[in-house]
């Protein structure tokens, strides 16, 4: 093979690629136009990343909240892949006219079945904004609980405690009530519940309850834990332990320990936790007959 004819075979493929393929209001497509579109939304996404992780560690060594970062973040690669979008559409010589149609074939698949996608995508915009919540809280949605691990463009990704990953759709966050333990800072407040026999000593009870609390590592020291005698039930004196704690992931595990430390502090202190207990009266039956009559 000669030069002529390399030179005609290059030229036959690059005439190959860049006749047209497609027309849409007056705008040619060609194979090229589209290959090189999407080299440019491919560089897009790279350089959306790259730009994002530096972003988030110049915020991280200002010391900025971990949403704040997550949200500007995401923010600017959404920005930075829309851009390349549009290049894109540019390079394969969409005017806007013919975005205009492009834009009218799209409305009339969102009416046909693309509601909830566009729902859940402009409801992931609107958490990335009012921040209701954030990468790390630890939320209710439903039936669901666990710590927010990321929130996407469509659903939010959220861990349980048991390691699952739940795939929560956006809307969800917007439309329906969410429980936010982690809204207004690290730290809830518990509540552990025993009832003690009548008699009991009561101030030794309080005591001992108090102690239990003071020595578990996890439990904050300020605000400090209370005692809440609560009521005279119908086979115990109920009392309320209070106390709060910053762990929020590990209050499950912090619960039990109380509750193991105070059955264990009660049999120290011979403070017994009564069960409920009822009388049955069993009336007597007058003699029958042998041959009662019908």
């Amino acid at each position: 093979m000669n030069t002529e004819q390399l030179f005609k075979i290059i030229k036959d493929i690059w005439q190959f690629l860049n006749s047209p393929i497609l027309a849409l209001k007056g705008t040619t497509i060609s194979l090229s136009s589209i290959a090189l579109a999407f080299v440019t939304i491919w560089i897009s996404f790279r350089i959306a990343n790259f730009l994002g992780r530096m972003l988030n560690g110049a915020l991280e060594k200002k010391a900025v909240d971990s949403g704040v970062r997550d949200s500007l973040e995401k923010f600017l690669r959404y920005l930075v892949i829309v851009i390349g979008i549009l290049f894109a559409a540019d390079i394969m010589g969409f005017s806007l006219s013919s975005l205009a149609a492009l834009s009218a074939i799209l409305m009339v698949g969102i009416g046909f079945g693309l509601q909830n996608i566009t729902q859940n995508f402009i409801s992931g915009i609107i958490l990335l904004i009012e921040r209701p919540v954030k990468v790390g809280d630890i939320v209710k949605v439903g039936d669901v609980t666990g710590k927010i691990f990321d929130i996407r463009v469509r659903a939010t990704v959220i861990q349980t405690r048991d390691d699952i990953s739940i795939i929560v759709p956006n809307s969800k966050f917007i439309a329906e009530e969410v429980v936010n333990q982690s809204f207004l800072g690290q730290r809830i407040r518990k509540h552990v519940r025993v009832g003690v026999a009548y008699g009991s000593e009561l101030k030794v009870v309080q005591a001992t309850l108090l102690k239990v609390a003071a020595d578990h590592p996890e439990i904050l020291d300020d605000p400090e834990p209370t005692v809440i005698f609560e009521n005279f039930g119908d086979s115990s004196l109920e009392f309320d332990l209070r106390f709060w704690s910053s762990s929020l992931w590990d209050i499950e595990r912090i619960c039990s320990d109380i509750r193991f430390a105070i059955d264990e502090a009660f049999r120290i202190q011979k403070i017994q936790i009564p069960f409920p207990q009822r009388d049955l009266y069993v009336k007597e039956i007058p003699f029958l007959p042998k041959n009662p009559t019908p």
